[in-house]
C-alpha cells in the first residue's frame, strides 16, 4: 500500500489509476476543472457534499477521503487494486490466523446479512474490481444464495454507514462444484439451478465467491462471523474458492485450505508472484485445535 499525506496526492493517483483526465473528473463531480486543479494542489478542501459524491463516483472507502480531506490530513495507506486502507505499516497486513481465532467471539453491529438491492449493488461493484473476474455471476444467483445461506452472505458498513465490505457464498451442488474445480466451467456460468439447500445434504459445499473489505478491522469481523458458522457445522463439508486478492493467500494456508490449482495464464496487474488460485478444504482441524 502507498502512503498518502494529502488529498491532492490521492486524487492525482486515483485519476492515473482510472486513466481519467482532469476534465473528465470535473464533469463526473459536476465542478469546473479549476476546482480539480485546486484540490490536487491542496489549495482547497472538498465540501461535505463533494466528499459523498467522490465516494460514490470513485468507489473508494469514505474513511480514506475523510482522513485526507482535512486541514491537517491523517496520513493513510491505500491500495487501489485491493480497495483497502490502513493507518500504519504495522496494520497493512492481515493478522495471523491464530490471532483471529483467539478473538473469534468478538462481533459488531455494523455487520449484517445482505438484504437489499443496494447491498447487492455495492458488493457487485467491489467484486468487479477483482482481476480474475471478467463477468460477475447473475443477480438472480446471489438472491437465491441469500435465501439459502443468509448466515454467510454478509455486508459490513463503517461508522458513518458507508459500505465497507462483504462476503458472498454460494451453496453449490457437488456436480457444479466439481465442474468448477476441474475448470470445465467458469464462475459466471453458475445458475440458480446449481444452488442447493445445504441443510439437506450430508456433505455440503460452501463456495466463497468473494470475501472483501476495505481494512483489516472489517475483514476481522467478517472472518469471525464466518468462522463461528463453520464451528457449528458438525458434519463433513467442503469450502472452495477461486481467489486473486493478494492479501488472503497466507491466511487461507494457515487455516488449512489447500491449493488445488493456479491460473498460470492470468497474471495479476501488479506483477506479483501470486496467481489466481483455486482453494479447497475445511476449517474443522484449524478451529478444533
Amino acid at each position: 500500500m502507498k502512503k498518502y499525506t494529502s488529498l491532492g496526492m490521492f486524487l492525482i493517483d486515483f485519476r492515473a489509476h482510472k486513466n481519467m483526465s482532469q476534465a473528465d473528473f470535473a464533469a463526473k463531480l459536476e465542478v469546473d476543472i479549476r476546482t480539480i486543479i485546486r484540490w490536487e494542489k491542496n489549495q482547497t478542501l472538498l465540501k461535505p457534499e463533494k466528499e459523498e459524491a467522490l465516494v460514490d463516483i470513485a468507489f473508494v472507502p469514505y474513511q480514506v477521503i475523510r482522513n485526507l480531506n482535512a486541514p491537517v490530513a491523517i496520513h493513510t495507506f491505500y491500495d487501489f487494486t485491493l480497495r483497502k486502507y490502513s493507518l500504519s505499516l504495522m496494520s497493512n497486513d492481515i493478522p495471523e490466523a491464530n490471532w483471529l481465532k483467539d478473538k473469534i467471539s468478538i462481533s459488531t453491529d455494523r455487520l449484517r446479512t445482505i438484504q437489499y438491492d443496494s447491498d447487492i449493488k455495492n458488493a457487485l461493484q467491489c467484486i468487479c474490481l477483482q482481476p480474475h473476474i471478467k463477468k460477475p455471476i447473475g443477480i438472480d444467483v446471489i438472491k437465491k444464495a441469500l435465501r439459502l445461506l443468509p448466515e454467510l452472505n454478509l455486508i459490513i458498513f463503517d461508522n458513518s454507514n458507508y459500505y465497507s465490505g462483504h462476503s458472498v457464498f454460494l451453496p453449490l451442488s457437488m456436480e457444479c462444484y466439481n465442474r468448477l474445480k476441474k475448470r470445465e466451467i467458469r464462475e459466471e456460468a453458475i445458475t440458480v439451478n446449481d444452488l442447493v439447500d445445504y441443510k439437506q445434504l450430508n456433505n455440503p459445499v460452501f463456495y466463497a465467491y468473494d470475501i472483501n473489505s476495505d481494512c483489516n478491522e472489517n475483514i476481522f469481523y467478517i472472518a469471525s462471523k464466518l468462522m463461528r458458522f463453520f464451528m457449528h457445522i458438525k458434519r463433513e463439508y467442503l469450502y472452495g474458492a477461486f481467489i486473486s486478492r493478494l492479501d488472503s493467500y497466507s491466511l487461507n494456508t494457515q487455516m488449512g485450505i489447500r491449493i488445488v490449482w493456479q491460473d498460470d495464464e492470468q497474471q495479476l496487474p501488479d506483477g506479483s508472484i501470486y496467481l489466481p488460485r483455486f482453494y479447497e478444504g475445511s476449517f474443522a482441524e484449524f478451529l478444533n485445535t
